[in-house]
């Protein structure tokens, strides 16, 4: 069987989506379609991609596709996913699900109504090393968890002319903002780890608002967040915290510490080495490779890699007609997004936020 795939988004789907297609054996990419039709033909051509749009919804029209991959801006999510939807298509849509709970609850209720197949772009969940500390996690090998902390701290958006007018990550109307683009990964990974949260203190602030467009000396305001702090209760964790910035003078990178009674979990993507440290002795390098990442044509870092075991479980599920055996799904899309909407909330109204299980 052939698995007929289209693509809506040239961006990602360049660095990440197609690369890893390519090494699933019964995916046919059939067509893309981006904002500009020069970007579109120009990677269609790339990756010997027979048909290229600038407009979506005739993409949608002219193809019968089996699954339909999204890797937009946040604000075009829902209409895509729930057009893909009607359309036949199984979905794999880009996180964050979408603008908020409502729309995300709308794609997950649909998708589960035509019976199609659905997961979110969480990559991560198909990281070794990150699928390492759930198993160590689940099987009780650290003991209790105590308390866990992440950090992504970077200077990407700290120059006020980093950014282009009109960007649309800089634009909450639009979706963007450091919550949506990182902390959704971060919350999807909590919850695998730890269960559902259950409560939520969030701080969510654009810090550097003023900014210039570096091209041509225009100011312009960025009104999507730039800091985050949020501090999660979930099911197996007392305290959960992540603490995000795009507006640090230097890189610190991806940091993850689990701390247990009876162990700890360390690991920074920078050398993406996993240590474990169990009472009495030194931590150790339990690391495991990722035998993706010598794959020809798929980019380095951990987000292009980890796309390639998310397509072959994906198409295996299309394939098969079942459920993904694992990954995130549109149900976990709109648990996330109950998150992130609750810790903005939470900035909103300076108070803890309970949320339903």
């Amino acid at each position: 069987m052939s698995i007929r795939v289209g693509v809506i988004g040239a961006s990602f789907a360049k660095a990440a989506y197609l690369p890893a297609l390519r090494h699933v054996p019964d995916a046919e990419v059939v067509a893309l379609a981006s904002a500009r039709l020069e970007s579109a033909r120009a990677t269609a051509e790339a990756f010997d991609v027979p048909h290229a749009y600038d407009d979506w919804q005739a993409m949608l029209r002219e193809h019968a596709f089996d699954l339909v991959c999204i890797a937009t801006p946040t604000d075009t999510h829902a209409p895509m996913a729930l057009a893909a939807l009607e359309a036949g298509a199984h979905v794999l849509c880009e996180k964050p699900t979408a603008m908020d709970a409502d729309e995300a609850r709308a794609m997950r209720d649909r998708a589960a109504e035509l019976k199609r197949i659905t997961m979110m772009g969480h990559e991560l969940r198909f990281n070794p090393n990150r699928r390492r500390i759930a198993e160590l996690v689940a099987s009780g090998a650290i003991g209790e968890i105590r308390h866990a902390h992440i950090s992504n701290v970077t200077p990407g958006w700290a120059d006020p002319a980093a950014r282009p007018k009109g960007d649309w990550w800089s634009l909450a109307e639009r979706g963007g903002g450091r919550l949506g683009a990182n902390g959704s990964h971060q919350v999807d990974l909590l919850r695998w780890w730890f269960g559902e949260v259950t409560s939520v203190l969030g701080r969510v602030e654009t810090m550097v608002a003023d900014r210039v467009d570096k091209a041509t000396g225009e100011p312009w305001t960025a009104t999507a967040d730039d800091f985050v702090h949020m501090v999660l209760r979930q099911q197996r964790s007392a305290h959960s915290d992540v603490l995000m910035s795009g507006v640090a003078r230097h890189t610190m990178n991806n940091v993850t510490q689990i701390f247990g009674s009876e162990g700890t979990i360390l690991l920074a993507n920078a050398d993406e080495r996993l240590l474990l440290a169990t009472p009495g002795g030194e931590f150790e390098d339990v690391s495991v490779v990722d035998p993706n990442a010598e794959l020809e044509g798929v980019g380095k870092g951990i987000w292009n890699v980890s796309f390639v075991a998310l397509m072959r479980a994906l198409c295996g599920a299309v394939r098969d007609g079942r459920p993904p055996r694992e990954g995130a799904t549109f149900e976990d899309g709109w648990r996330n997004q109950a998150v992130l909407d609750a810790v903005k909330r939470s900035h909103a109204e300076r108070r803890w936020i309970d949320l339903d299980a």
